[in-house]
């Protein structure tokens, strides 16, 4: 199955309520996951432009994205960014199609 990595921003009000009540966000994450079939391999707080980071494995990208919409609907977030994950075998297999696909392109010439 595919990973992908999920980053998003919390909202003013998530911070805000994550300052007066810390909580560990674990829990409720794997629950959304599991309700729409992903498995949550791991959840990251972050310093920088995101606040939070997830790894997950889904059986496709409509499962990610039904996840993705039930976060953002949940008014918690700001934002939040969805990238597909390749394995090292899945990213060799894509170099070797690179590599004869590259023998039918005609580059760009002045």
């Amino acid at each position: 199955m595919p990973f992908y990595m999920l980053q998003g921003q919390y909202t003013a009000k998530a911070i805000k309520a994550l300052v007066d009540k810390p909580q560990d966000r674990t829990g409720p994450a794997k629950k959304l996951f599991d309700a729409t079939g992903v498995t949550m391999h791991h959840l990251f707080f972050c310093f920088g432009r995101d606040d939070v980071m997830v790894i997950v494995e889904a059986p496709n990208d409509e499962a990610v994205a039904a996840s993705v919409l039930a976060l953002g609907a949940s008014g918690a977030f700001g934002g939040m960014m969805t990238t597909k994950l390749l394995t090292s075998a899945e990213a060799q297999a894509a170099m070797t199609k690179a590599h004869d696909a590259a023998k039918a392109y005609v580059p760009v010439t002045a």
